[in-house]
């Protein structure tokens, strides 16, 4: 059945190697995606992880990366028993930040990523999410999902894709409907916006708004912000 989601930020910049002398401007964000991951592992008996890439895909538990395209060569894997596993630099970066998230949250764990188009409609995110949540009801174990997503990066004049001035609105918008679990407001995200404003992890939101339905669910918010101008959300929902 499912049982909790840990929503969390997939950008390069959660692994301290790779930030160097200013790992230190993230360890706020990087200490809550750890923690809500940690949660989720102690909460469920078997996790996945699902976020955006250009097509749909799934990466098996034996599936071993480096982040060395980002700059520094850090080994990640998605079960500790992949070791012998040559390591990809061509994965996509959600897996690369599952892998990671996994080896310092729960290194005992062996999970499995499942990427989506981050273009997909909502219906179709619909659809995954409601497969998804039916996949989880008919096994006996409780199931989580550990949701990566990103918010826009048009924050800022700094920022990634430079200043919009809707993007305010559309991140505080986002915040809190991932704070107050509301699904309808993450269901009705727009895509063309969303995509104006850089808002990376619509789709994989969608999802899980679908996957949640309309359960009453506990939730707790651990950490909202903009470092570099691009909108990160920590949090965790828990069915009632």
């Amino acid at each position: 059945m499912f049982r909790a989601a840990a929503l969390v930020p997939s950008p390069p910049l959660l692994v301290p190697e790779l930030m160097g002398a200013g790992a230190a401007e993230t360890a706020d964000l990087r200490a809550a995606a750890v923690s809500a991951t940690t949660h989720l592992a102690s909460t469920v008996d078997r996790w996945i992880a699902v976020g955006v890439d250009r097509t749909s895909s799934t990466f098996g538990e034996a599936t071993v990366g480096t982040l060395r395209g980002f700059g520094v060569d850090v080994v990640v894997s998605l079960s500790g028993a992949a070791d012998q596993t040559a390591a990809d630099p061509d994965l996509p970066l959600a897996v690369l930040i599952a892998g990671w998230l996994r080896g310092v949250a729960a290194p005992d764990d062996a999970v499995e990523v499942r990427t989506i188009p981050a273009d997909a409609s909502p219906e179709w995110c619909a659809e995954f999410g409601e497969k998804l949540r039916r996949e989880f009801d008919a096994s006996a174990e409780s199931w989580g999902v550990l949701v990566l997503a990103d918010g826009a990066n048009t924050l800022t004049p700094k920022a990634p894709g430079s200043f919009d001035e809707r993007a305010q609105e559309v991140q505080h918008r986002i915040d809190d409907a991932l704070a107050a679990a509301d699904v309808d407001a993450l269901a009705g995200l727009e895509p063309d916006l969303c995509a104006s404003l850089g808002v990376g992890g619509r789709a994989a939101w969608q999802v899980l708004a679908a996957l949640a339905g309309a359960d009453a669910k506990t939730t707790t918010e651990l950490y909202r912000g903009a470092p570099f101008g691009v909108g990160y959300f920590v949090g965790t929902w828990s069915r009632d």
